[in-house]
């Protein structure tokens, strides 16, 4: 960046930011109302209880239920994969309900720009710039200094499986893993991509459609560690696991079938990195043929 698109940047923000401020302000009092509206809700359904401020689709709400209904010891996150933060799981949690956070992401650009907001110095938010892999993720987690964690978030778009596989639980020991799944390879096979420590969504198929894991992989890894399905919110790219021995009346385990949403976002690219909006059953025909792992048998299949 030249001297004078450095000057140019430092006019656009010293005009937006009081507006950004602003709109945060209205954001946060928005969140917190609806917040405190679930406590008039009467429903067994998790996804009535799901609104969005700072997450992608309604994840903020569905967190504000669930920390409303079971023991959290600790009042820390940690969320990886984040890019800059402005849009994640975790960041209304940290400034409306104040927890202490660590927060990833493999983009130095990304985390100087969360550095830089007007608020980060109000939290206790730490953050880094790391390439996950299954080498580093637990020296990662003990940078944090977290134990009996309160969410772990994990959204990496490739080796989600292989990571959540690879993490020590014995002093992390979260009570809620929220975990992105990949809702095109359907609600029946336990299949994530091949690990790749170098994996990148895009290089390994140009439709941006072949990465992560199936909801079944990860509720298969997660029984394994102590954790139960308790549901996906409705856009269909999330699915939440509560730690079996905090399940009760209010937070169930459910199966496969009860929670499963379908993805319906169009984001596939075409082969000039264009949007091509496919949709429904096109997208899996579109990487039909991809090597995938069967995590119960490790053996290679073929979407």
């Amino acid at each position: 960046m030249n001297k004078i698109q450095l000057i140019a940047s430092e006019i656009l923000n010293t005009v937006t930011r009081p507006m950004q401020r602003k709109s945060e302000t209205i954001l946060l009092a928005l969140g917190k109302m609806l917040s405190n509206q679930q406590l008039n809700i009467q429903s067994s359904n998790i996804n009535d209880f799901e609104f969005k401020i700072f997450s992608q689709r309604g994840e903020d709400g569905i967190i504000q239920y669930l920390i409303k209904n079971i023991y959290i010891k600790n009042k820390s996150f940690i969320e990886f994969g984040v890019e800059n933060y402005m849009e994640s799981n975790t960041r209304f949690l940290l400034m409306n309900d104040n927890w202490s956070g660590f927060v990833i992401d493999g983009s130095e650009s990304a985390m100087n720009y969360l550095r830089r907001r007007e608020w980060f110095w109000a939290y206790d938010l730490k953050n880094k710039t790391a390439f996950i892999d299954k080498d580093n993720i637990n020296d990662l987690m003990n940078e944090s200094g977290f134990n009996d964690l309160g969410i772990l978030s994990i959204d990496i778009d490739g080796n989600d499986y292989w990571i959540f596989e690879k993490l020590d639980f014995e002093k992390l020991n979260p009570s809620i893993i929220i975990a992105e799944y990949n809702a095109i390879f359907g609600n029946e096979r336990a299949i994530s991509v091949p690990y790749d420590k170098y994996f990148c969504r895009t290089k390994a198929h140009y439709s941006n459609l072949y990465f992560g894991a199936s909801l079944s992989a990860l509720t298969y890894i997660a029984k394994i560690k102590g954790y139960e399905l308790v549901c996906c919110n409705n856009a269909g790219t999330n699915a939440f696991f509560v730690r079996r021995d905090l399940l009760n009346d209010k937070i169930q385990a459910k199966t496969i079938k009860q929670v499963f949403q379908e993805d319906k976002g169009r984001q596939s690219r075409d082969e000039n990195y264009k949007l091509s909006l496919i949709s429904g059953e096109d997208r899996l025909n579109l990487i039909k043929g991809m090597d995938v792992v069967n995590v119960i048998n490790s053996e290679i299949e073929k979407l």
